[in-house]
């Protein structure tokens, strides 16, 4: 099972995933600051991964504290700095709240019991996305029917979770109970998520795939043939808008047009109860050398300009139903996510 976040005797190890598929490269942090960049520039990325590597970063940030007074400032400033490193992303913030209510539990106790605490909390945190992930595939597959062919967008596997994956743990347990026969990658412009990070992953499996430009998915969901779209989210609001990568709003309008069941798939984490609707969940924009050189490589005429939200918001009515760990959430979502959250 591919895991992108782990601990080790004081340091946190991540997959940059920047150089994949080309290099598999571990870094090796030891200060928050540095898993904060690497959240920044999508070394480490996906929602769960995210809200995975900023609970370590806290343990970090109090590791070596030299006393009760270094340790409070050091764990507050790592919150804050953190919290400002992706905005979209709510398990970030889900994160760093449970990590601060471990925090305030710990008053009182010997500075050198804390570190040690907080790290118990961060590894519960991570084994509760891997197990909870592993329901969440049994859900999904269990809605599939036999020969199924998917389409998804982004990277939803191993790589973006704890380690096993929101709607790629669909694909990845729907292939295993043998209902599976083709998953559809979107190459997710401008970073190719899809083909970089989904291809990989699905390949060392040995989970049949295909690759698409994200400009295809119209002219393959019409031709017929495919039986879902599964895509992950990065925030859910109250009532079921759902904000994710770019690309995904133009999917769930396709996938109405021609009757397909349009499927997001994320853990409860996603869930910002504090967020009424779409129009409310921050976006963020992004450097536009990502889509005027992608990946380096320039494609575009020097001096041109360009426009790179990381995200959209589909909203409630074209989601089909939402996949979780709790179970399937069907309209209206004003009443199935409070019942859920409950």
């Amino acid at each position: 099972m591919i895991q992108p976040v782990s601990w080790l005797e004081g340091t946190l190890e991540l997959l940059d995933q920047t150089l994949l598929p080309q290099r598999e490269l571990w870094l090796t942090l030891t200060r928050w600051e540095e898993v904060a960049e690497a959240i920044r520039r999508l070394a480490v990325r996906g929602a769960p991964a995210i809200g995975i590597a900023a609970a370590y970063a806290l343990v970090l940030a109090v590791w070596t504290a030299e006393g009760e007074e270094d340790a409070g400032r050091k764990f507050a400033e790592a919150a804050t700095g953190l919290a400002e490193a992706r905005p979209t992303a709510v398990n970030l913030f889900w994160a760093i709240r449970r990590m601060e209510r471990e925090w305030s539990a710990q008053a009182g106790q010997p500075l050198d019991t804390i570190p040690n605490a907080l790290l118990a909390e961060a590894r519960r945190i991570h084994a509760e996305d891997i197990e909870g992930n592993k329901r969440i595939g049994g859900h999904g597959s269990d809605l599939l029917p036999m020969g199924s062919s998917i389409l998804t967008i982004c990277n939803t596997g191993g790589l973006a979770t704890g380690g096993y994956g929101t709607a790629l743990g669909v694909v990845r347990a729907a292939w295993s109970a043998g209902r599976l026969e083709m998953a559809y990658l979107c190459e997710t412009r401008p970073l190719l998520q899809g083909s970089r990070l989904n291809a990989w992953e699905l390949m060392k499996e040995g989970i049949p795939f295909r690759i698409l430009v994200d400009g295809a998915a119209g002219a393959l969901l019409a031709r017929g043939g495919v039986h879902a779209v599964l895509v992950g989210a990065d925030r859910i609001a109250g009532n079921g808008d759902t904000a994710n990568k770019i690309g995904t709003y133009t999917l769930g309008c396709v996938a109405a047009r021609h009757e397909v069941p349009f499927y997001v798939v994320a853990p409860v984490s996603t869930i910002d109860r504090e967020i009424e609707g779409g129009a409310d969940i921050p976006i963020e924009e992004r450097a536009h050398e990502e889509v005027l050189a992608p990946l380096g490589r320039p494609a575009a005429p020097e001096g041109s300009e360009a426009w790179n939200p990381a995200f959209d918001v589909t909203p409630a009515e074209l989601i089909s139903a939402i996949i979780t760990e709790r179970g399937v959430l069907r309209p209206p979502y004003e009443r199935s996510i409070p019942a859920a959250l409950a």
